[in-house]
Parts: structure tokens; C-alpha cells; sequence
């Protein structure tokens, strides 16, 4: 494995934060944190127009047919400036898994206008009462002749008001063992009977729980084999399990550097002291691991392998850092280290205390810590259930 990227992946690496220092101003910063919402068509169809919204797909389909390593960087980036692209990345998601298991009349439907920033897709898996156990998943679809008819509610809809479509799990056996009798869909979020409630997070992202009512959807809109979505959702859950977030504790490192090496008004300053620069130091070696471990998997998966315990040492290793960095970093600053984010006289326009209540979030997402640890045990390990 190569630890560092080749002069090409470090060049287009400069390309592409070229163009995100040119467009994400602190105006735009702010503009997205108090709407909540972690996507901006504009923006995103700037990173179609660049170039950059999927490098590694194929040209017929919008991208520019570059490798992994290219994909990651763009990856990286993004994360590092905190861009505003979860419904992005969950639009490219599903519609690489209905790239692999869609059929012909769902991939002329949906692919081309994905990728084109014309079509989004939010996730529809989590239910108000099962947590992380996805496979618990009670919504219903009823098949009503070429129809199913849909009913139910899903928790952690993010993006479910303002996306074209909802990638969803649901019941279609109830006779079956909890993974099997699972079947996925592409719903349509004009149709008839959804509707999407805000639920606003810690970090001030606004989530959404949504409901289903009677949504009646024609079988075209059926992704893989009735009863088999299990199958499929493997797919978007291995993609998720495998992300990093690397990037992120660079950015809190990159704030934290420049706060401890700005002088007080005695000329003094944070980073002369032992302690800051143990601590500091010690978010740099777990960045550095962040990155490698995230960076394993682009090289297991472009050696033709399937990170399968690797991503959730990637994901767990990564959030758990960016927590406890977090709470370090607030600590050392003391309490101006909470001072509200964005706020102009706080310390890095109060990053630390954003950054603070993000991170907790980020052990839950695309699956807890404990999920990803029963997983290294299970599949990387062997050991038994």
C-alpha cells in the first residue's frame, strides 16, 4: 500500500479546493448553517460543471472516468471544507446500487439526471422504534396487482422535504426471519400520502421523520428482487461503513493550530505552553490514523477486495477521535471555547463549539459504534455472535 498520494492525485487535489475556496465564503457558510440544510443545488451543480460530483464514474454518465484514488481526494476535500453535500452523497449512493441491481428502465430514469445534480435521493431505512437495527424495519408494502401500496414512518429522513425521491426499506413478508421478507424502493416524494416533519438536531442540522399513507407506486419503482432488499441495502450499508471522517478532525486540528498560535495581548501565546502542544500533538497522530485507515480502503477496494472489516475500523477509529478531540479542544480553549458558532469575537468564529456538538452526532451515523464493532468481530475476526 502507498501511504502518500502520486503528484497527479496531489495536483487535482489542488484543483478542486481551488474551487472550493472560491465558492464556499463565509457568507455561503452561514447561509446553509441557518437553513439546516446540508445541500445547495447551485453548489452542487458547480461541482457537475467542475467536474467533480462523481470523477470515477464513467463520461457517458456525467463523470470523467478517473480512479479511486481522484475520488478520494475529492472525498477529503469536501469533508475538510464541511461542504454542503450529504444529500449529494446519498443521491451518488443509490444510484450506484441502482447502477448495479436497477433495472434497464430505472437506470435510463434516474442516472443520468443524478448525476447531473437534476434528480436527488434521500435515505428511507431507520424507523422511530428500531434504532440502529435497520433489519427491524415495519413499514409495509402491500402488492396490489402492477402496485405496492405503502404505509408506515421512517425516522432520520434527512433531506426527505426537498429530495425527488426516497431510497426505502420495507416489509413485503411479515412471515419471514427480520433480515428476509425486506424489499427496497425508489419512492417518489410527489406522491400522494407522504408527508415530512422537521426534527431539528444537536449540531442544528434539520432532519426530517417521515410518513407514508396509502402511497400507492407502480413495481418499476421496485429496486432488486421482491423479498431480497437485504441484499441490496448491503450495498449502500458497505459504502457507509467504509467512510471517514478523517478530514473533519483536520479541519478542528487546522483551527485549533491557528487559535494556539495567536498571541494574547502580553505577546503570549497558547502553543508556548507543554501541554497545548501535547494535546495538539495528539489530535495529529489520530488524524494521521484517521486518514490511513480511510485510505486502506480506497486500496483494498482498488485492489479488487471488499473492506468489509475495515470500514467500520475506518468509521469507528475516525468518530471517536473527532469526539474526543472536540472535548479536548474545548477544554483547552476554556470558555470562550463555547461561544456560538459563527459568532465574529469567538475564537475561529466559534468552530470549537460547532464542532463540539457535531461530533457527537458522527458515532451514530451509518451505524453506532457498537454496530461497527460487532462487525470487526463477526466478519473481521470470526468470533461468534
Amino acid at each position: 500500500m502507498h501511504f502518500q498520494l502520486d503528484p497527479d492525485a496531489e495536483a487535482y487535489r489542488a484543483q478542486v479546493r481551488a474551487h472550493l475556496r472560491a465558492v464556499l465564503s463565509p457568507e455561503f457558510e452561514e447561509r446553509v448553517y441557518r437553513s439546516g440544510v446540508a445541500h445547495d443545488d447551485e453548489f452542487a451543480k458547480g461541482l457537475v460543471a467542475k467536474g467533480y460530483f462523481a470523477p470515477d464514474w464513467p463520461a457517458e454518465f456525467g463523470g470523467q472516468d478517473r480512479g479511486a484514488w481522484d475520488a478520494q481526494v475529492v472525498k477529503e476535500e469536501l469533508m475538510r471544507f464541511d461542504a454542503p453535500m450529504y444529500l449529494s452523497e446519498t443521491t451518488r449512493m443509490v444510484a450506484s446500487i441502482i447502477r448495479a441491481v436497477g433495472s434497464p428502465t430505472m437506470k435510463d430514469r434516474i442516472l443520468k439526471g443524478a448525476m447531473k445534480g437534476d434528480i436527488t435521493i434521500a435515505l428511507g431505512f431507520t424507523e422511530p422504534e428500531c434504532g440502529s437495527d435497520v433489519a427491524a424495519a415495519t413499514t409495509k408494502a402491500v402488492r396490489d396487482g402492477d402496485d405496492w401500496v405503502i404505509n408506515g414512518s421512517k425516522m432520520f429522513t434527512t433531506n426527505g422535504h426537498i429530495a425527488d425521491y426516497v431510497f426505502l426499506l420495507a416489509r413485503t413478508n411479515p412471515h419471514r426471519p427480520k433480515h428476509q421478507g425486506l424489499t427496497m424502493f425508489l419512492v417518489p416524494l410527489n406522491t400522494k400520502g407522504f408527508e415530512a416533519q422537521a426534527v431539528w438536531t444537536l449540531s442544528g442540522e434539520r432532519t426530517n421523520v417521515t410518513f407514508y399513507t396509502d402511497v400507492r407506486i407502480s413495481d418499476e419503482w421496485r429496486i432488486g428482487e421482491v423479498d431480497e432488499g437485504w441484499r441490496v441495502i448491503a450495498l449502500s450499508l458497505q459504502d457507509e461503513h467504509a467512510s471517514g471522517w478523517g478530514p473533519h478532525l483536520g479541519r478542528l486540528l487546522h483551527h485549533a493550530e491557528h487559535w494556539a498560535d495567536s498571541p494574547a495581548a502580553d505577546g503570549s501565546r497558547p502553543i508556548d505552553t507543554a501541554d497545548v502542544r501535547r494535546r495538539l500533538a495528539r489530535i495529529a497522530m489520530e488524524y494521521e490514523v484517521s486518514m490511513l485507515l480511510q485510505r486502506r480502503c480506497v486500496w483494498m477496494v482498488e485492489q479488487g477486495q471488499m473492506p468489509v472489516a475495515e470500514g467500520p475500523m475506518s468509521k469507528v477509529f475516525s468518530t471517536e477521535s473527532l469526539e474526543r478531540a472536540s472535548q479536548d479542544i474545548v477544554e483547552l480553549v476554556g470558555p470562550d471555547g463555547l461561544r456560538s458558532y459563527l459568532e465574529p469575537s469567538a475564537p475561529e468564529r466559534g468552530r470549537f463549539e460547532h464542532m463540539l456538538r457535531f461530533a457527537l452526532g458522527t458515532t451514530i451515523y451509518a451505524g453506532t459504534s457498537e454496530v461497527q464493532r460487532t462487525i470487526i468481530a463477526q466478519r473481521g475476526l470470526g468470533l461468534p455472535r
